[in-house]
Formats: structure tokens, sequence, C-alpha cells
């Protein structure tokens, strides 16, 4: 197991390229980084910027072309498949932008999801997954599919999904983009208590006000880190 004092990510001389013809674009650049447990963090950037990029491999959903990517200790950039997809299942909690909710499943349905996966018996993924529901203000609406919920209902119904796991990392990529301002800001006032209760949160996003709830900001151009500030309080936008 890690120690405390080890990183949950470090990115060593990461690079991702895709050749387009005689033409090499370098989404990432030879970045180097260090996540640190309980950090609230998030991944600024334009389009093309390198953001979405960052988020697959963070993620485990696509390899790196170079360097070394170590989570929780272990170095993951080029494990096969399967083992790569039980990593990502174990590790990491994912909410996406368009929910990614299966419609014809209750709420607790969707939430169960990911620990079918695992092999968990099903009292325990229902155990779990109400357990989850009720930790994001959703104890009531376990029986509702998702064309019966608000769309900030549709979210923390994905945040439920990705906590259920127990995750080393929520993984959030614009996790406000489809909400309205006052339901993203509900949506990120969760986010702020899951992270007050020790949750590691990363979030990918073009937003500087979504940005402004996280306490370490990374900024991204041209597939590298130009800047990366952090503070020991928050700011939240009002």
């Amino acid at each position: 197991m890690p120690s405390d004092s080890q990183p949950v990510i470090r990115l060593c001389q990461i690079s991702k390229t895709y050749h387009m013809g005689n033409e090499v674009i370098h989404a990432l650049d030879q970045v180097d980084l260090s996540i640190q447990k309980n950090e609230y963090l998030a991944f600024v950037g334009a389009s093309g910027s390198g953001k979405s990029t960052m988020m697959n491999i963070l993620g485990c959903l696509d390899i790196p072309s170079s360097g070394q990517y170590f989570l929780q200790g272990r170095d993951v950039a080029h494990l096969p498949d399967t083992v790569m997809s039980a990593t990502r299942n174990r590790e990491i909690g994912f909410i996406f932008q368009n929910f990614h909710l299966l419609p014809r499943a209750t709420a607790l349905q969707n939430v169960m999801q990911p620990l079918i996966f695992r092999g968990i018996p099903p009292a325990e993924r229902k155990q779990r997954a109400a357990f989850a529901l009720e930790r994001v203000g959703l104890g009531n609406r376990l029986g509702h599919l998702p064309n019966q919920l608000s769309g900030g209902q549709r979210q923390r119904v994905a945040i439920a999904r990705a906590l259920c796991g127990e995750p080393a990392i929520l993984l959030a990529d614009e996790p406000t983009g489809n909400l309205d301002t006052g339901t993203g800001t509900e949506v990120m006032g969760l986010f702020d208590a899951l992270h007050a209760e020790g949750q590691t949160i990363i979030i990918v996003t073009h937003d500087n006000q979504i940005a402004a709830h996280c306490q370490r900001q990374i900024r991204l151009s041209d597939g590298k880190i130009i800047s990366d500030s952090s503070r020991t309080t928050q700011t939240v936008p009002a």
C-alpha cells in the first residue's frame, strides 16, 4: 500500500503524440506532475490545450506515447487492456458532462453498475449504491428513471455511481457543462463537500468559475503545463 506521503498520481515525462499525415501533433509534451491524496484540482485550458488527452491518460482510458504514469505507486502507463480496465474500475470514479446514465435503469441500478463488474454480491451492491445516493442527497429517488430526474439530479446520480466504488480519485470532465448556472453551483457545492470529507477530486474544465472552486489550478496550453497555482483555502465564486 502507498504511504501517506506518496503521491496518488505521478507523471514522469508523459507525452502523447498523434500523426496527421506528415504532421506530428503533441497533445501532451513531456509533462511532469504529482497529485497528492485529498487534493482538489482543476485542469484548465482552451480547446486543443491538452485537457481531454490529460483526462484520458489520468483515467486509464488511453496510454501515453512515452513516459511513466504512477497511480497509487504503480506504473500503469502500459498495462495490458484487461489489467488497465480492472485498475480503472477500482481506482477511478468518472463523472461526465453528459451523465452517461442507462435510460431504462433506475437511479439505484445505475449506481450499482461499477460494482457488477467487480463481482460484488447483489445485496452488498444494493446497500452500497443506496448509501452513495443518500450521500449525494438522493436517498428518496432510488427508484426513479433518469427521465424522471432533473439535470442536477442526474448529475448527482452520476456522482453517486462514481463514489460507490470507493475510488482513490474522482475524475470529472466538464461536470456542469449541461447544467444551468444555479444547478451547476449546487453540483460544485457537492464536490466541495466531498473534498472536505477527504476525497481526491480532479476536474477538467474550460470554465474559470468552476476551476475557482478548486484549491489547485493547472493551466495547459499546447500540451504543456504553463502554470500551476495552489492556495490553502478555497475562493468560491459568489
